[in-house]
């Protein structure tokens, strides 16, 4: 299995390769070159299977057993997911009205992301200990991603993190997640910022490839293809789980609604669907709306400015993974896809050739939800259940209802939950609902934190890069005075 660049004027990788780029040198997106064709007797013999064992099926048809034996492989993916709270590591709730959840938030950091990156850090460190190499992973969050990357490599001797999150801009849980783990190989900075701006001195780091190269560093967001591939699992087990049977012929569909941000789950759900899965897509965005305007009016363009909302983790501006859908639906045509990406790049904003929005409006549904209706959905969903949704699951679940409550004819339809409500009080306590919080979240507060501040007026890239070469010069230090 090869993976070229979306943008087409970079050599092919195998897996490792992609794992280890992040972006393509061409500034592209890696995707599979040839995606494998799912037939019904396949998905009718993984309908029955674990979460675990979907990740496991799908990972090998995209790492070859050449870089990954498959019982190394199987391993490695059961290590991951050893730390999950729930035996099943996610888990459906049925609800009242046909409303189905699937909860994706049962790792150590109560949030989806702990699913993609546990795998991530566990072929990292393989690739790392074969290897006998160290890296240095920087990761820019806007909330969950930061403290789940940290859980999937702290304490691992050859990866050192550094984490840039916007201070006073996530949670108060989401910041202690991360500023409370006191491993050596962690190193978190408060920037002074939102998760955007906090991106350009990552950018300009990245930008520098001899310096990548020297500092082998390497980025884990949500652009990373191993995460793509493993959130694809959630499409295949909630299909699994909602379809009314397998036995029909077409398959029946069902529709999964994708709460958004970076479009990483969104891209998952695109390539799913063109491995042979019959899943409709729905994409929920907050007010932060680029998605949703780009699906109905072809608009992929940049708002003045972030707009804070409860949903704060989708508070993004520039949905990375939509490059990786324009791939897909220009039938992998990289020229048209590198014109479109490099004038959004140059202009912030690009209206999407005709053809490709036709196809992008028929492929997927998208909605916009205000913070009213995130606290509604919120207050219903208890309501009618006595069950708490996180504001990002809210923004899924707030199509359900308006589909309900039209009376709208549809398959049946699965809404994901990307974080558990106890990350988000203050969201909970603005639907009027009382927070239920875990012991482990409550310890936080008492826990010490370190943080390094990045203020205004600072130079943010020479802060980075100072970091990272003094955690290069470590590491050798460390590899010289080993015994050999």
């Amino acid at each position: 299995m090869w993976y070229v660049s979306t943008r087409g004027m970079a050599p092919r990788v195998d897996f490792e390769g992609a794992l280890f780029s992040g972006y393509a040198p061409d500034g592209g997106l890696y995707m599979p070159e040839k995606l494998p064709q799912l037939d019904r007797d396949t998905l009718r013999q993984w309908s029955v299977a674990s979460y675990p064992s979907l990740v496991k099926e799908l990972c090998s048809l995209f790492i070859g057993p050449e870089l990954i034996p498959r019982d190394d492989l199987n391993d490695l993916i059961d290590r991951a997911f050893s730390r999950f709270r729930h035996k099943e590591v996610v888990h459906l709730s049925r609800l009242r009205n046909g409303l189905n959840v699937l909860e994706l938030w049962h790792g150590v950091t109560y949030a989806f992301k702990d699913l993609s990156l546990c795998c991530a850090a566990q072929f990292l460190q393989y690739f790392l200990e074969k290897r006998k190499k160290h890296i240095t992973v920087v990761v820019g969050t806007s909330g969950d991603t930061g403290s789940a990357a940290i859980e999937s490599v702290q304490g691992a001797e050859n990866v050192d993190i550094i984490v840039l999150l916007p201070k006073g801009r996530c949670t108060k849980i989401q910041e202690l997640q991360m500023t409370t783990v006191l491993r050596e190989n962690v190193h978190v900075f408060g920037v002074e910022g939102n998760s955007d701006e906090l991106d350009e001195p990552i950018k300009a780091v990245f930008a520098d490839v001899a310096f990548v190269k020297e500092h082998s560093l390497m980025s884990l967001n949500s652009i990373n293809w191993s995460r793509v591939l493993v959130q694809m699992a959630h499409h295949f087990f909630a299909y699994f789980r909602c379809a009314p049977t397998l036995d029909l012929h077409p398959l029946p569909p069902v529709e999964v609604v994708v709460p958004s941000g970076g479009a990483g789950s969104l891209a998952a759900g695109f390539i799913a669907q063109k491995m042979g899965l019959p899943i409709h897509l729905v994409v929920a965005v907050n007010s932060n709306d680029i998605i949703h305007r780009t699906v109905q009016r072809g608009d992929f363009s940049l708002s003045e400015a972030v707009k804070p909302t409860l949903a704060s983790a989708m508070d993004i501006q520039v949905p990375y993974n939509m490059e990786r859908i324009f791939w897909l639906l220009s039938g992998s045509d990289s020229q048209v896809t590198r014109a479109l990406m490099e004038q959004f790049e140059r202009t912030r904003g690009v209206s999407l050739p005709k053809e490709l929005h036709s196809k992008l409006s028929e492929a997927v549904i998208s909605q916009s939800v205000s913070d009213e209706a995130i606290t509604q959905t919120m207050g219903r969903c208890w309501e009618e259940n006595q069950y708490l949704l996180c504001p990002h699951s809210a923004v899924a679940v707030s199509y359900h209802y308006q589909q309900v409550d039209g009376r709208q004819p549809s398959p049946p339809r699965c809404c994901l939950a990307p974080a558990s409500a106890a990350k988000f009080p203050e969201a909970v306590l603005a639907a009027g609902l009382t927070p239920e919080t875990p012991a482990e979240i409550l310890a936080l507060e008492h826990k010490e934190a370190r943080c390094t501040p990045m203020r205004k007026g600072d130079d943010w890239t020479r802060m980075l890069r100072g970091l990272i070469e003094d955690l290069s010069r470590q590491w050798r230090g460390r590899f010289r005075n080993a015994p050999a």
